[in-house]
């Protein structure tokens, strides 16, 4: 597909490949594509490949999602902040308030008035995070399962700065408990600055900047341990910051809402790949 226009975007530094989907559709991407593309080194360089095209109806977008290892995924948050950005910038739908459209189900969203690009992303309720039957190392007090659109494993430790989050992530990403799939894992603290987390990433298969679902993931874990509450605020690995917003119940967090950055890093033509 030499040729093919790109948009390079990062949502608080979780970054990722965008294509206009008027103009090539997610079945050209084969895994092989998506993989030379994402490859850091001797492609464009991203967390995963985004296809955005008109959806159902005139305020509605269809957002299409793949990993760096071409692997298709249901939904994204960081991703999802993007194409809202994506899509308002492209005149796809309305930064105002447009209808997200992906295989987890469809989503409101709406570009934030202001300096900064951010977006925000309507996510629903959140249900209630369950134990998870893995073994803790020295350093992590807790450890609990929570599905945002994918599985999320959420581990609170004491530092974050001190987690080896490739060789420790790995691990748990492919525990048995977690099932043949796995889950994303979440590493997370508390320090002199707040809360900080760093994710290990199916898919990626190694760590990413940021991850919006798995910010709210933990958000709902730390409210079920009673650690902290909505609204509440993130540091991730790039120095951005993530915020959950909702309203907590007894059973799980209700109109979720996830706060973060869509911004367009460069507008590229793609040589020849391989």
């Amino acid at each position: 597909m030499s040729g093919q226009v790109v948009y390079k975007m990062t949502g608080s530094g979780n970054d990722f490949v965008f294509v206009d989907g008027r103009f090539a559709r997610p079945v050209d991407w084969s895994e092989e594509r998506i993989r030379a593309v994402c490859d850091r080194r001797t492609g464009v360089g991203a967390d995963g490949l985004v296809v955005v095209e008109p959806g159902t109806g005139p305020a509605a977008v269809r957002m299409t999602y793949f990993n760096r290892d071409g692997s298709p995924a249901p939904m994204c948050g960081n991703a999802a902040l993007c194409a809202t950005r994506f899509a308002a910038q492209r005149e796809l739908a309305p930064g105002g308030g447009m209808e997200l459209e992906t295989e987890a189900g469809i989503y409101r969203t709406r570009c934030l008035p202001g300096p900064e690009p951010l977006a925000e992303l309507d996510l629903g309720d959140i249900s209630q995070s369950g134990p998870a039957q893995v073994a803790l190392a020295p350093g992590e007090s807790a450890a609990r399962l929570a599905t945002v659109g994918v599985p999320h494993l959420v581990v609170v430790v004491e530092d974050v700065g001190q987690v080896k989050v490739v060789e420790r992530g790995r691990l748990l990403r492919h525990d048995p408990a977690l099932g043949p799939k796995g889950a994303n894992v979440n590493f997370v603290s508390h320090g002199a600055t707040g809360w900080e987390m760093r994710t290990y990433e199916r898919g990626v298969e190694g760590e990413t900047l940021a991850c919006g679902t798995g910010a709210v993931a933990t958000a709902a874990v730390l409210r079920d341990l009673g650690s902290a509450d909505v609204p509440w605020s993130v540091r991730t690995a790039s120095g951005c910051t993530l915020v959950v917003k909702g309203c907590a119940e007894a059973d799980g967090l209700r109109r979720v809402q996830l706060v973060g950055e869509g911004r367009l890093v460069f507008r590229a033509v793609l040589g020849e790949l391989r």
